[in-house]
């Protein structure tokens, strides 16, 4: 394999493609376009958690003018970070007494509670951003769809794989007809954790202990879902159950340390997914896209960084005569992809899960403003979440091929 340093291939015009979606200030200012409007969009958080990942007092359109924690110390923090002194015991509290002061609401608080709190300020008339999952199970899949149209708010999933660069990047690939048809995309989040942590120290969340890994799928469905828009419609799973006493009595009855998922797509194309707490892992959220005309590999943290990876025109023959198409590789960095984010959000580059909280948030406010859609609506999360919950399912029955209920319309 041909192996050329990214100038050189700039200069060459071999990878137009990467170029275009990620080293171009036209597609930069497209994502971080300056809003034609000087509204400012009130906002709430909930839980000084994830909740302190966001910039919502930095985007031009958007203010804090609510902030909420059960813990005094996460309070405190909230409070100093988003420079806002109204601040609430419980969401309920907030919700009751000043539901008037802020028109959206981003929930921060643990994975059970999404859809009970999302729920909640969606009948209050908000408009709601939450972290991911979306929902815990099938049941509750269903209840955030139909409050979010009983509601006529705007809903959102922070998801950070959506806007993580290499998946901007794939979904540029996919919009310009570069892959042909993927064939197969295959994403691993591997979180590499001790299972009862949570039960013994006070200072970590208890909802992780003993969480089925395809419960929290969204790091790795988004890669797919993201880019082509497909829908997961069958899946067989197969869990890791390393008999580990700590996982006994665990909330969720869950005997699996890791869980493994292969799915097939509405296109009938194919999807591995491995959510892994358990193994010599390191911490990643990654994935790579295998097409028909070109595939594109993401990094993988201690082996190699950013690659930029296509087959070029060029033809090379083995011994026996089998002919293939050659590929050239090129390192990227995301230096170049900060140069081009505006001013006032340019600081939270690169902080978080690759910078794509940044994108999050502009994106969140940038649909409130605009009265439209997020890119991760109610309908996109589910098509991320749901999978994941069906896949648990099947490894609890040894790996049993199951259907995934569809939740468009």
């Amino acid at each position: 394999m041909q192996v050329l340093s990214r100038r050189d291939l700039l200069r060459a015009g071999a990878i137009g493609g990467v170029v275009s979606s990620l080293g171009s200030s036209a597609f930069l200012n497209s994502v971080f376009a300056n809003l034609p409007s000087d509204r400012k969009i009130r906002m709430a958080v909930v839980g000084g958690g994830f909740g302190l990942c966001y910039y919502w007092h930095l985007h031009p359109n958007a203010v804090v003018t609510a902030v909420t924690d059960l813990r005094e110390d996460r309070q405190k923090l909230l409070r100093e970070y988003y420079r806002c002194d109204a601040v609430f015991p419980s969401l309920e509290t907030m919700l009751e007494t000043a539901p008037d002061t802020f028109d959206a609401v981003g929930i921060f608080t643990p994975a059970p509670d999404h859809v009970r709190h999302a729920v909640a300020c969606l009948k209050k008339g908000k408009h709601v951003i939450s972290a991911v999952p979306a929902a815990m199970t099938i049941a509750e899949c269903e209840m955030l769809r139909d409050a979010v149209e009983k509601s006529g708010k705007h809903y959102m999933m922070a998801e950070t794989s959506y806007y993580r660069p290499s998946c901007i990047a794939a979904r540029e690939f996919e919009r310009e007809g570069k892959f042909g048809n993927i064939i197969l995309t295959e994403a691993e989040y591997h979180h590499p954790r001790s299972p009862n942590a949570p039960k013994r120290d006070n200072r970590l969340d208890v909802w992780r202990w003993g969480l089925p890994p395809m419960l929290y799928p969204t790091h790795c469905t988004a890669f797919l879902v993201g880019v082509t828009g497909e829908r997961l419609t069958q899946v067989s799973c197969v869990g890791y159950d390393n008999g580990d006493p700590a996982l006994k009595g665990n909330p969720y009855d869950n005997p699996f340390m890791s869980e493994t998922a292969f799915f097939k797509t509405n296109r009938g194309n194919a999807m591995r997914v491995a959510v892994l707490w358990a193994g010599a892992l390191s911490f990643c959220e990654r994935a790579q896209w295998i097409g028909e005309k070109m595939s594109f590999y993401d990094y993988l943290p201690g082996i190699y960084q950013y690659k930029e990876r296509r087959v070029t025109i060029d033809k090379e023959s083995d011994p026996t005569g089998f002919t293939y198409g050659n590929s050239v590789t090129a390192d990227w960095t995301k230096e170049e992809y900060e140069q081009r984010l505006p001013q006032t959000l340019a600081e939270g580059f690169g902080k978080y899960h690759d910078g794509a909280e940044v994108f999050l948030t502009h994106e969140f406010i940038s649909a409130l403003v605009e009265d439209r859609p997020p890119a991760v609506n109610v309908h996109e999360a589910l098509a991320m979440t749901a999978p994941g919950i069906i896949a648990h399912q099947s490894a609890l029955q040894g790996g049993a091929q199951l259907a995934v209920p569809q939740f468009d319309r």
